[in-house]
């Protein structure tokens, strides 16, 4: 029997995370104490009522059937209230509002619905590897929008060449921004906006992240700007605001036409969100957000002292304004790669190294805040024995 897997499979590069959890199980078998920063998985439990809320939607009889595709009404109107509260964007929970399992789901499924062979995906680089792997499936060609500290971070549009601005069909875009932690002003939207109407360009903006930040600065929303719903998306998760990583749900927000578009998919693909997890998921959003302002503190803690202890060392790191990623320099004369695996080797450290996102990541690597305060200053101290700094 052969067995080779299809071309599309072929051209993907290995998924970043399974390799460096492959190296992390090994050193562990050694005997090691791991301390893992590099996933970005909430450590700290779901909050208690919506486990709650979780548990008597179970017994319910009517949820152990197929969820509908679109998620229940309720849910919907949920999110639509929540961005109206948090954003001041009108969303119809009938036409502008698609639950998923996941945002990844929808991140991965959304080509399909639009992108045909030879069509141009604009990703930023660094970032999160489904953008491309999308592309991929779909046989489309992704171009590379670089993310430079001297340009805040933020893809040059000017840059990007016309006969490339012409092919493309969509753009990624994803702030607060993973792995870099930054956050991206409403100004840049409005270009983006802008840019995509004279190209005739869908945009997708993961916004996975907007709702963990610091020192009360909250990220805006890409839909903010006028006529972001005439080109565009944005993908809302749950999973971080409320450390529901495994409970698969979230939101596509924005343009109905494209929602429409990943809804066709979606019917095709899966059969919805499992109908008790809907209704946990509509108590955290309508219920009280105080576990949400624990989560925040916790992490504002974390961060803090993380990038406190590294600045200590000589390391030249600048706390993350959003995420819970912290995009460390490499030491001087070491590469990205070279990094991660001594601190894994030698320290017992799981980190991400940032060529992993893409070639702009190279001299840097990716931290998470996903470990309790005193497993990350165990880290530093680990790190500063090492004298890499």
């Amino acid at each position: 029997m052969t067995t080779t897997f299809a071309q599309r499979l072929q051209k993907l590069p290995p998924y970043l995370f399974a390799e460096i959890d492959k190296v992390k199980r090994q050193v562990m078998a050694a005997g090691k104490d791991v301390i893992n920063l590099g996933v970005g998985d909430p450590d700290m439990p779901t909050p208690p009522h919506i486990v709650k809320a979780l548990q008597d939607a179970a017994t319910n009889a009517a949820n152990h059937q197929y969820a509908l595709d679109q998620g229940k009404p309720a849910l919907r109107k949920a999110a639509a209230d929540m961005y109206k509260r948090r954003f001041g964007v009108t969303l119809d929970p009938d036409k502008e509002v698609l639950p998923l399992l996941g945002s990844k789901e929808g991140v991965g499924h959304i080509h399909l619905a639009f992108v045909n062979p030879g069509d141009i995906v604009l990703v930023p680089e660094p970032g999160y590897p489904v953008y491309h792997s999308g592309t991929l499936f779909t046989g489309g060609e992704t171009y590379w929008m670089p993310l430079k500290k001297e340009n805040n971070y933020l893809p040059d549009l000017d840059a990007i060449p016309a006969d490339i601005a012409k092919r493309a069909r969509m753009m990624f875009i994803c702030y607060p921004n993973n792995p870099i932690a930054v956050t991206a002003p409403l100004s840049f939207f409005a270009k983006v906006v802008a840019f995509a109407k004279k190209h005739d360009i869908l945009v997708c903006h993961d916004a996975a992240y907007c709702d963990v930040y610091y020192d009360g600065r909250k990220p805006p929303s890409f839909l903010e700007v006028p006529g972001a719903k005439e080109v565009g998306i944005e993908f809302y998760s749950m999973s971080k605001t409320y450390n529901m990583t495994g409970w698969r749900v979230a939101f596509a927000m924005g343009n109905a036409d494209m929602l429409a578009g990943l809804a066709k998919v979606k019917s095709n693909l899966d059969s919805g969100i499992f109908g008790a997890v809907q209704d946990a998921a509509i108590a955290a959003l309508n219920g009280p957000q105080d576990c949400h302002a624990q989560i925040l503190k916790t992490y504002q803690e974390r961060r803090d002292a993380l990038c406190a202890g590294l600045r200590a060392l000589g390391c030249a790191v600048e706390p993350p304004q959003a995420a819970f990623y912290v995009w460390v320099p490499v030491p001087k004369g070491m590469t990205s790669a070279q990094t991660t695996m001594k601190l894994l080797e030698e320290a017992a450290i799981v980190t991400t190294p940032g060529n992993g996102f893409g070639p702009c990541g190279e001299g840097f690597v990716r931290m998470t805040l996903t470990a309790p305060t005193e497993r990350l200053k165990e880290a530093v101290e680990r790190i500063g024995k090492l004298k890499m700094y």
